[in-house]
């Protein structure tokens, strides 16, 4: 058997975009490169079919470096932090809208023009809830879609910018509450997934090592446009009203976003991604995953600490406005200090991630939140000072979670960006089940006064005639059922770490 011929360097160039086309990441000569060792048979001598693959194998690895070589750098490089950058503005556009809800909520709650109409207590508070549950849930239908045509990824990004401006201006010429629920919920819900489902899908482009530090800074814009937002929307609303504020946060959102959107972009051109012949390497993969139980228990956790997470973050500002002691504009303070320590906890958790069994740190964090939520809420919170410093707590601890989601993902994935965005996607989906399903629960538990006849708060339970007991009660026990399970996973991971020694 005669040894294979090499090509030379001018034929491993002339064939780069040969070669792009059969990939979807740098990786070893695989099955989907098949098709591109046929097409190279021409340019060897005869010899066995053997002889041809060997050949075809050694070209495609030195034209795979060759190509490697002409991309930006991963997980550092100019081009990787200005994408995370203007992604982390994107993200606190999408999400830091339903994050500072709470004020809008209070406000149209004292605005007799909503507040007299129908259902108001219930259908109000849904705006916020439905739009964020949308942004969870639709993962599960529209990665899927860009992992099938990734190309197609930055049109999406576009209409959904044109979504996000173009309802927050339609909300504000909208007299009923059903016309809010539909464009400040509904539609606006769409256009933040299109943002930010993209967001998440570049992610694992740029960073793999570092994944857990990006994620954690990407997921802290919402904190920031949270922390941002309340006290930029306080003054507004109270001069202009929710109406004219509303139609100004539409246009400068669509100004911002059509200056951050040429920096937010994949690392891998769309004609290395795009393929002609074989799938992506995520898209027909075998759902490996299923077997694994640690990931159905997360789920399960994730479920559960969303059930009670998001409650505390659409309520804070009312509370604080049934205290004694506080004012509209301390309403607000109470949400922006939330945030604003869920930054600190979004990264450092994002930090942690890539250190530590996530095991340990969802059983640590849930266990902690819900103390906080008994005694700091419930038992300390008569004052606003007291408020305060749970919303502090509350947003350092709690306002990490969804960081944790690298630690669980990247065992399973192995550094595969379609399975990434898949599992992201199902940990986003039960995330946003959660969140939509805990709003009838609040709505419901808000709905009636207990202690009518009590006119001094002695406790944060006290607080507005009793109607956040049973709520306060709710969140705290969410998530000890939440610490509940992540224990027995924890269990779970230390006895098969022990199988395997």
């Amino acid at each position: 058997m005669s040894p294979p011929k090499h090509t030379d360097t001018s034929t491993v160039t002339s064939d780069t975009q040969t070669l792009e086309l059969a990939h979807r990441t740098p990786l070893p000569a695989s099955t989907s490169t098949l098709f591109v060792a046929e097409s190279l048979d021409g340019r060897f001598d005869g010899g066995s079919r053997r002889s041809r693959s060997v050949a075809s194998h050694n070209s495609a690895e030195n034209m795979e470096n060759v190509n490697e070589s002409a991309l930006p750098p991963i997980d550092r490089g100019f081009q990787a932090w200005t994408f995370l950058a203007a992604a982390f503005v994107v993200e606190g556009i999408a999400w830091g809208f339903l994050n500072a809800y709470g004020v809008f909520l209070d406000a149209y709650l004292q605005n007799p023009r909503y507040a007299s109409q129908k259902n108001s207590n219930s259908v109000l508070p849904l705006i916020g809830t439905l739009s964020s549950g949308i942004l969870y849930c639709s993962g599960s239908v529209i990665n899927p879609i860009a992992i099938r045509y990734p190309q197609h990824r930055r049109k999406a990004m576009w209409t959904g910018a044109a979504l996000c401006a173009g309802t927050l201006i339609g909300a504000s010429y909208a007299t009923k509450i059903i016309h809010l629920l539909l464009l400040q919920g509904v539609l606006y819900g769409v256009g933040g997934a299109l943002l930010y489902l993209q967001c998440l899908s570049f992610m694992s482009e740029w960073f793999a090592v570092r994944r857990g530090m990006a994620n954690g800074i990407l997921f802290a814009g919402t904190s920031v446009g949270g922390l941002l937002l309340p006290l930029i929307l306080t003054p507004m609303i109270s001069k202009y009203g929710p109406s004219t504020t509303l139609r100004i946060l539409g246009i400068a959102v669509g100004m911002l976003l059509f200056l951050l959107l040429p920096f937010v972009k994949g690392r891998l051109p769309d004609a290395r991604i795009r393929v002609h012949g074989p799938a992506p390497r995520g898209a027909n993969r075998p759902r490996e995953w299923m077997s694994h139980k640690a990931f159905w228990l997360f789920l399960t956790v994730n479920t559960l600490q969303a059930l009670g997470f998001f409650i505390p973050i659409v309520y804070l500002p009312t509370f604080a406005n049934s205290l004694h002691d506080s004012s509209t504009s301390n309403s607000a303070l109470t949400l922006a200090m939330l945030n604003a320590a869920a930054v600190v906890g979004r990264i450092s958790m994002g930090i942690l991630a890539d250190k530590f069994n996530p095991w340990v740190l969802a059983l640590s964090t849930l266990f902690s939140t819900s103390i906080a939520t008994f005694i700091l809420w419930g038992v300390l919170s008569r004052s606003f000072a007291a408020l305060l410093a749970f919303g502090i707590v509350y947003g350092s601890i709690a306002g990490g979670w969804s960081s944790l989601y690298t630690g669980f993902v990247r065992p399973l994935a192995h550094d595969d960006p379609a399975m990434s965005t898949t599992l992201y996607g199902y940990l986003l989906l039960s995330r946003g089940i959660g969140n939509i399903v805990s709003t009838p629960i609040s709505s419901r538990l808000y709905a009636q006064a207990h202690n009518v006849t009590r006119s001094h708060d002695s406790t944060g339970f006290d607080v507005g005639q009793g109607r956040f007991e049973n709520m306060i009660i709710y969140v705290g026990t969410c998530f000890a059922g939440a610490a509940g399970v992540a224990a027995l996973g924890l269990a779970l991971d230390v006895r098969k770490a022990r199988g395997r020694r």
